[in-house]
């Protein structure tokens, strides 16, 4: 259903208005001078309706208008607003918004070069939200935990360390290993993460409602934060006091213990989180091992190079690593089979509708 709301008053658009609440699941047409008497005198009330209908159209617009309306949904609806024009008249409307699409048309270049997005045709809009929006998103939230947890692991350690060392003022990590830490040694893995993809286009295209439960900012939120910090607190911990436990006579045999656990275990949380693998990801993971031995022989006055060759060494680092890796990779497993997210279920229907299709 239809509900066309024309007034030339205050008192008819009231009396429109009332009529149109009363007509739930209607579909909402307004012209410009209707608009205008709305947003004047019960904005509010107009904006917290207007969000609940299927759509809403509005004819005959003024350019003011078109940004006032994307002002009134970020204050009132406190939504997320993106504007698409393609004129002139689409400027205000596009720099009001969160994010303004311009379309490159007939009436000229003005709305793609005022906005933040600039598209030959309106269709290229599904990919950009649906493919492109998402991808943004997901990657952003992934990268942001991982950078967290980089640094909060690290910083965990040496707490610990400082703390069995009755707080003692030494760094356990000093020079160009917290350099090396940050850089060559972890960057590359890390950031190979914004080539990941939890599904392809076909399937974001297939099932819109991959994007909806994006909106609802599960990916990015309190919850993940401190599911994240509990990771590095825990792991941190193990890498420490694991390497207490197997103390050596040496301090020297206790960094290098403690760092290779470090740098295997940041290399392999990245493994275990991708999705889809791409050869740079492959590449990284390679090229930081590599940068890390090189590191052996270039800094000798942090390893023992000796020592670090032998038996004795490695299983005191694989047994530290797995550790501090497995328990937090079993839990996740478990908690994705009792309760997997939305892009897990539609990738194993697309599977079983590949499978019946063969």
């Amino acid at each position: 259903p239809v509900f066309t709301l024309q007034a030339r008053n205050k008192e008819e658009a009231e009396e429109q208005f009332n009529r149109f609440q009363k007509r739930p699941g209607a579909c909402l047409v307004i012209d410009g001078e209707s608009l205008s008497l709305c947003t004047d005198n019960f904005a509010r009330q107009f904006i917290e309706v207007a969000c609940n209908c299927p759509s809403v159209v509005c004819c005959r617009c003024a350019p003011t208008q078109k940004a006032l309306i994307v002002r009134l949904l970020k204050l009132y609806a406190k939504k997320r607003c993106a504007a698409i024009g393609d004129g002139g008249n689409d400027v205000a409307m596009i720099q009001a918004a969160d994010v303004g699409i311009g379309l490159e048309g007939l009436e000229g270049r003005q709305a793609s070069l005022a906005a933040d997005f600039s598209l030959v045709k309106f269709m290229h809009v599904r990919r950009l939200v649906l493919w492109h929006g998402r991808n943004s998103y997901t990657r952003t939230a992934r990268l942001s935990q991982f950078v967290i947890h980089r640094g909060l692991i690290i910083s965990i350690i040496q707490a610990v360390f400082s703390a069995l060392f009755y707080f003692a003022t030494i760094a356990i990590y000093s020079g160009w290993l917290v350099v090396g830490y940050s850089t060559v040694f972890t960057m590359l893995p890390v950031f190979s993460l914004v080539l990941d993809e939890d599904v392809d286009a076909k399937t974001a295209f297939m099932y819109p409602e991959l994007y909806k439960e994006l909106q609802k900012g599960r990916r990015l939120c309190t919850r993940t934060f401190l599911t994240w910090v509990f990771k590095s607190i825990y792991q941190g911990g193990v890498i420490m006091m694991l390497a207490i436990l197997m103390f050596d006579d040496s301090f020297l045999h206790i960094i290098s213990i403690t760092f290779t656990s470090l740098i295997l275990t940041e290399l392999l949380m990245v493994v275990f989180e991708v999705q889809r693998w791409h050869w740079i990801m492959g590449a990284a993971q390679v090229l930081s091992v590599i940068f890390y031995v090189s590191s052996f022989y270039l800094l000798p006055t942090y390893f023992d190079v000796a020592f670090i060759f032998t038996a004795e060494f490695w299983w005191r680092v694989i047994t530290i690593t797995l550790i501090s890796c497995l328990p937090v990779t079993i839990g996740k497993y478990v908690q994705r089979q009792l309760s997997p997210p939305v892009y897990v279920k539609v990738g194993r229907d697309v599977e079983e509708d590949s499978a019946e299709s063969v």
